[in-house]
């Protein structure tokens, strides 16, 4: 029987995979968390075989939380969920040691012969969505300067950000020009969409989904099987 923690800060989203997942006769949900600074002691008291991980959850994101996985429970698999297909995101999740990356407008079934094989060793992704990870490569952005897009957001002043973050005006100038440059981008709203579109502006504690003003892109593709970074479409 294969253990599987589920965290998921929707509430109808996280029981209605839980009671999906029972159905398969190999797989048990042994815990469910709410949010992600809960994960680790339920995985510890659990011993899931595989963690199923929203990215974005209140507390502390999917990908901070595979990172405290694969230091302090090793032997879990970790599969992380969202509903967006972002680039950054597959990126940051292989590097934070997960071994899969789902969207979550796939069929269970998809989901629940995922999480085989991530406990037999193998990676599971999106093919596209792998090769756009590749092709966009890592964020250029540094930590100050993706605070500072993302406080930007909204149209806020250079003053308020500059409270907000304890900064002077002028460091924010220099960080929102430096960003933009970096992202190419001719102003700064510009400079936050691309790299909200790129899986940049994760925000540790909590941005939902929901929140970045567009509804979730519908991918057609399938989920494919690949060794991470030489993913090969057309499964």
């Amino acid at each position: 029987m294969i253990r599987v923690l589920l965290a998921e800060d929707q509430g109808m989203m996280r029981g209605a995979l839980a009671m999906l997942l029972d159905l398969e006769d190999d797989i048990e949900v042994v815990a469910q968390v709410e949010t992600g600074d809960r994960v680790l002691a339920a995985a510890l008291d659990a011993r899931p075989d595989v963690a199923l991980l929203d990215i974005e959850m209140p507390g502390r994101s999917g990908l901070d939380v595979a990172a405290d996985l694969r230091s302090r429970l090793p032997g879990c698999k970790v599969l992380m969920l969202t509903t967006f297909g972002r680039p950054g995101y597959l990126r940051r999740a292989m590097e934070a040691g997960a071994s899969g990356f789902l969207i979550k407008d796939g069929p269970v079934e998809e989901l629940a012969d995922a999480i085989r094989k991530v406990l037999a060793g193998q990676q599971v992704m999106d093919p596209a969505l792998a090769a756009a990870a590749l092709s966009t490569g890592p964020s250029p952005l540094t930590d100050r300067e993706r605070d500072v897009l993302r406080a930007a957001d909204g149209g806020t002043t250079v003053a308020d950000i500059a409270a907000h973050l304890f900064l002077s005006e002028s460091t924010v100038r220099n960080y929102l020009s430096s960003a933009i440059g970096k992202t190419h981008a001719r102003n700064r709203i510009e400079a936050a969409e691309t790299a909200r579109r790129n899986g940049w502006l994760l925000v540790p504690s909590r941005v939902s989904d929901r929140a970045f003003g567009a509804p979730p892109a519908r991918r057609p593709g399938v989920i494919g099987v690949c060794t991470w970074p030489h993913c090969v479409s057309g499964w």
